[in-house]
């Protein structure tokens, strides 16, 4: 069986150092179960239980958002063991759309959504700290600073580093949630656990369910980030879509749970009026002095996601560098520590700066829903490239083809145009935002056929 060879890049330089493969599957899986678990399963309860009354709907719309996201994860691990190099979406975008529009998912991943959400969970990070001891506006303001600085820091070093914290932080993550789960389950009533769906349904159940889904699904975001790291990977065809899997139906399952456990002690309206579901279920459980432990929880759970949000996105930097179509120092290659130092760093730089900006998170509001557009091109390229290829795609393939990958990019269309028809101003800001990365592409091309008819030139 002929495979089909990976998109061509440029030649590599034999003095020039190259990423280390030192990542397996258990590896994989901490970067999806510590990124994807910030804080979204302790502070979105409250705001779904509002569109949806009972549990069952409850359990019914994250079990969805569980679904599609596992969805597009079996249909990105056929593309991982298909195009195993470094930079995962914008690698898999630019083989099945070219360099144009991988470019702009990779510059929106640097401008906002990636560097945004480091910035919104350093934020978050002083937020719970501050629960915790009092800070100053000065310390509240540099908390998020140091907090992404240390974790740049820690990537820095080289990935064993940040693979070694990544881990301990996911294994961290998990015994704490499991506490929270036991304290509940041990406190609640079964009484409660009501799983009966609504009796007589109203017509815009449907709509509130889609609204819910929507908040569901950024509680499962950052399950694709894993790809990013594809070039540290030891087997990234065979480690990847396992990783990507297995990951998912983790966090999925312990969604599940943790809802369970708040139902187990609150009423549903008691939920819907929680600005934190784990905070208010605890106090209700243990009494105030328990609610520090949430507080312990949801920061570790903070820093984990932090620290893979900051390990993966410089390889797509590097990778847009590689391919000549960004600043040739993102795609260079520390000696010493094997690692993208610039791409860190300005990533570093960057999202700290975002912090001291009151208005990016209106800004990265805008973005994050482009996001979804990106995805479903991804997803819709498993299909494409299996009409294009005249030997079968080898490797891992997407179990329940086509109709796994087709609910994946029928739900992300949903997204999208949601969100556009619910506020098009702002969507119109959002996909300017993006856009904007056109004449940027138009200008590095530029630059790149220059440097290269100079030699040319010269003979």
């Amino acid at each position: 069986m002929t495979r089909n060879p990976p998109f061509p890049g440029p030649a590599k330089s034999s003095t020039q150092p190259s990423l280390v493969r030192v990542l397996g599957v258990r590896d994989g899986i901490a970067i999806v179960v510590g990124t994807v678990i910030g804080s979204g399963i302790f502070l979105v309860p409250g705001p779904i239980a509002q569109k949806l009354p009972t549990l069952a709907l409850v359990l019914l719309v994250w079990i969805t958002g569980g679904v599609l996201s596992l969805f597009g994860s079996l249909s990105i691990g056929e593309l991982a063991a298909n195009y195993p190099g470094a930079g995962g979406l914008y690698i898999y975008l630019r083989h099945i759309y070219g360099k144009p529009l991988a470019f702009l998912y990779g510059w929106a991943l640097l401008s906002l959504i990636q560097s945004g959400s480091i910035a919104t969970l350093a934020s978050g990070f002083a937020l719970y700290t501050s629960k915790i001891v009092t800070l100053t506006p000065f310390e509240f303001k540099a908390l998020p600073i140091v907090a992404i600085l240390f974790f740049s820091i820690v990537n820095l070093v080289g990935i064993r580093m940040a693979r070694a914290v990544q881990n301990i932080g996911a294994i961290s993550k998990l015994i704490g949630i499991a506490l929270v789960f036991g304290l509940l389950i041990a406190r609640g009533h079964t009484s409660l656990l009501r799983i009966a769906m609504p009796a007589h349904p109203s017509p815009s159940l449907l709509v509130d369910f889609g609204v819910a889904l929507i908040a569901v699904l950024w509680a499962y975001e950052g399950w694709h980030v894993v790809s990013f790291t594809a070039g540290e990977f030891k087997s990234p065809a065979h480690d990847l879509p396992r990783s990507l899997f297995w990951g998912t139906l983790i966090v999925t399952v312990i969604y599940l749970f943790l809802n369970v456990a708040y139902y187990a002690v609150l009423t549903p309206l008691e939920v819907s009026g929680s600005a934190s579901a784990a905070s208010s279920s605890i106090e209700a459980a243990w009494g105030q002095g328990a609610m520090l432990l949430v507080s312990v929880v949801i920061l570790t759970s903070i820093l984990g996601a932090l620290n893979g949000m900051i390990l993966t996105a410089p390889r797509v930097y590097y990778a847009m560098a590689k391919d000549g179509i960004f600043l040739q120092k993102f795609g260079e290659i520390s000696k010493r520590f094997r690692v993208p130092v610039f791409a860190i760093a300005v990533q570093a730089v960057w999202s700290s700066a975002l912090t001291l900006m009151g208005t990016f998170q209106q800004l990265f509001t805008y973005v994050i829903f482009t996001a979804w557009i990106f995805y479903g091109l991804t997803v819709a390229g498993v299909i494409l490239l299996r009409r294009r290829s005249i030997a079968p795609l080898a490797g891992f393939r997407t179990p329940g083809y086509p109709w796994v990958p087709i609910a994946f990019v029928l739900a992300a269309a949903g997204i999208t145009l949601s969100t556009i028809l619910a506020d098009p101003l702002h969507a119109a800001y959002g996909i300017a935002l993006v856009l904007i990365g056109v004449p940027l592409y138009l200008l590095f091309q530029r630059n790149r056929e220059k440097s290269t008819a100079e030699p040319n030139s010269e003979q």
